[in-house]
C-alpha cells in the first residue's frame, strides 16, 4: 500500500511539475510576443530589431540560472541602457510604448538581484537595472511634463518597492533555511540518541563481560566450559542485539518512510513490565538490580512518549552505572507517582557504588556526556525534568519527574520522535540541573 501510494504521489508530483514548466513557456512565449508588437511600433526596421532584442535579453536575464544571472543581468542592463542614449539622439522615436515589457522585466531583475546575491553584488545588479529602467522612457517621442512625471514616478516608487520585495524575499528564503537546518539538526540529534540508547548500551555489555572474563583469566581463576559457554554466549546475545539496532538505524535512515515498526531499534517496552527484563539483564553481568513498580502503575495506560521516555531513563542509568561506577553492590529502580503529587510519576535509579566520587571514576567520565545530554532533551520533550549526582551516603542517584496529566503532549513528543521532524527550539536545550554522568 506504501509503495502504491508513493508511486501515486510521484506520478501526481511529476504532472505538476510538467504543468508548471507548460505554464511558465505560455507565459514566456506570451512576454516575447509582446516585446515583438512593441517593437513593431518603432518608425524604422533597424530601431524596431533593437527594441525587440534589448526586451528578449532582458526575458532571458530573468529566466537564467542563478550562476548566470550577474553577467546577464548586467549585459541586458547595458544594452537597454545604451539603446535608450541611442534613440534618444534620433530625431524619429516611437510615438508611445517605449518598451513597457522591457521595463517590468527590467523592474524584475531588481527583485530578483536583491533576493539572490550577495549584498555587494545585489547593490552594483540593482544599479545597473535601476539606471536602465529611469532612463528607459526617454524612448518616447513626446518631451513634456508627463515623461517627466513618468521618470520620477519609477525612480521614487516602482524602483524602491521591488526593493523592498526583494529584501522581503530574501527574509523568507533565510527563514526558510533557518527552518530546515532546525529540521536537519533535529533529525540529527534524534539519530544521534537513539544510536546512543540502544547500541551504546548493548557494546557496554559486551565491554563489561569481556573484562570480567579477562579479570578471571588474570586472577588465575580457572573456569568450567558450562562458564565459558555461559559467558560467550551472553556476549554473543548482546552483540546480535547491537547488530539489530544498527540495522534498524539503517533502515531507518535509508528509507524512514517503509520502516515498519519492526525494524525499529528493540528495546522499545510494550508497558512498564518490559522494565523487568531490562533490569534482569543488566543483573546476568552486573551488581543485582532490583525493579520497585508502584501496584497502581503495573496496569496502567500510559502515553506512548511518557512510556518510551522512562524506558530510555532507566536504560541509560543502567548503562552509565555498567561503565562508570566501581563498588557498587546494588542497584535500585524505583517507579511511581510522585508524593505529593499525583499527576507526577517519578522514575529513580540509585547504586550505592562509587561513581563520581573517585579519581578513575572522573578520568572515566572524560569526554562523555552526551547519553546525559539525549536523556535530558528526551525528558524535556515530554514537559518533565530530570536531576543527577552523588548522593549524601555514598553512590549516585538519576531521578526523573514526569507529567502524567499531558498525554496529548506526550504523544506529540513521541510523534517528534518517531517522525525525525523535531526542532532546534526544542531539542537544543539541556536541562539545567544535569550532572556529568557517574
Amino acid at each position: 500500500m506504501i509503495s502504491e501510494f508513493r508511486s501515486r504521489f510521484r506520478s501526481l508530483s511529476g504532472s505538476r511539475f510538467r504543468f508548471r514548466h507548460l505554464w511558465l513557456g505560455l507565459v514566456g512565449v506570451s512576454l516575447v510576443v509582446l516585446v515583438v508588437l512593441e517593437g513593431l511600433n518603432a518608425p524604422h526596421p533597424p530601431m524596431a530589431a533593437a527594441t525587440m532584442v534589448s526586451g528578449v535579453l532582458c526575458l532571458a536575464a530573468l529566466a537564467v540560472p542563478e550562476r548566470l544571472f550577474a553577467r546577464c543581468a548586467i549585459g541586458a542592463a547595458a544594452v537597454s541602457c545604451a539603446l535608450t542614449l541611442v534613440e534618444a539622439q534620433l530625431s524619429q522615436r516611437p510615438p508611445n510604448t517605449p518598451g513597457l515589457v522591457e521595463l517590468g522585466v527590467l523592474l524584475l531583475l531588481i527583485t530578483r538581484a536583491v533576493r539572490r546575491c550577495p549584498p555587494l553584488r545585489a547593490a552594483g545588479l540593482a544599479a545597473g537595472s535601476t539606471l536602465a529602467a529611469v532612463v528607459l522612457p526617454l524612448r518616447i517621442e513626446e518631451r513634456n511634463s508627463n515623461l517627466l512625471n513618468l521618470i520620477a514616478v519609477i525612480a521614487v516608487c516602482a524602483v524602491p518597492f521591488m526593493v523592498m520585495v526583494g529584501l522581503c524575499l530574501r527574509l523568507y528564503d533565510t527563514l526558510r533555511e533557518r527552518e530546515r537546518e532546525a529540521i536537519r539538526q533535529g533529525q540529527r540529534l534524534e539519530h544521534a540518541r537513539e544510536l546512543h540508547d540502544f547500541v551504546a548500551h548493548h557494546v557496554t555489555a559486551i565491554v563489561a563481560q569481556t573484562k570480567a572474563a579477562r579479570f578471571t583469566a588474570a586472577a588465575g581463576h580457572p573456569q568450567s566450559p558450562e562458564d565459558l559457554d555461559r559467558m560467550l554466549a551472553q556476549i554473543e546475545r548482546a552483540g546480535s542485539q547491537a547488530l539489530g539496532s544498527m540495522r534498524a538505524m539503517v533502515s531507518s535512515l535509508r528509507d524512514h518512510t517503509t520502516a515498519s515498526a519492526t525494524t525499529r531499534p528493540t528495546g522499545d517496552p510494550a508497558g512498564l513490565r518490559g522494565l523487568r527484563d531490562l533490569t534482569e539483564e543488566f543483573s546476568e553481568v552486573g551488581p543485582p538490580a532490583e525493579l520497585a513498580l508502584a501496584p497502581e502503575l503495573a496496569d496502567r495506560p500510559l502515553p506512548p512518549g511518557i512510556l518510551t521516555t522512562v524506558h530510555r531513563v532507566v536504560q541509560e542509568s543502567l548503562t552509565n552505572v555498567r561503565k562508570h561506577a566501581t563498588g557498587v553492590g546494588r542497584v535500585e529502580v524505583r517507579i511511581g507517582v510522585r508524593p505529593g503529587a499525583p499527576e507526577q510519576l517519578e522514575v529513580s535509579v540509585v547504586d550505592d557504588g562509587q561513581g563520581g566520587a573517585s579519581p578513575a571514576a572522573e578520568r572515566s567520565v572524560e569526554g562523555s556526556g552526551y547519553g546525559l545530554v539525549g536523556l535530558a532533551e528526551r525528558v524535556e520533550k515530554v514537559n518533565g525534568r530530570i536531576t543527577t549526582g552523588p548522593r549524601d551516603g555514598g553512590g549516585w542517584h538519576v531521578v526523573a519527574v514526569l507529567p502524567l496529566n499531558k498525554a496529548n503532549r506526550a504523544d506529540s513528543a513521541n510523534k517528534a520522535n518517531t517522525a525525525d521532524s523535531a526542532y532546534a527550539p526544542t531539542l537544543g536545550k539541556v536541562a539545567p540541573n544535569v550532572a556529568s554522568s557517574g
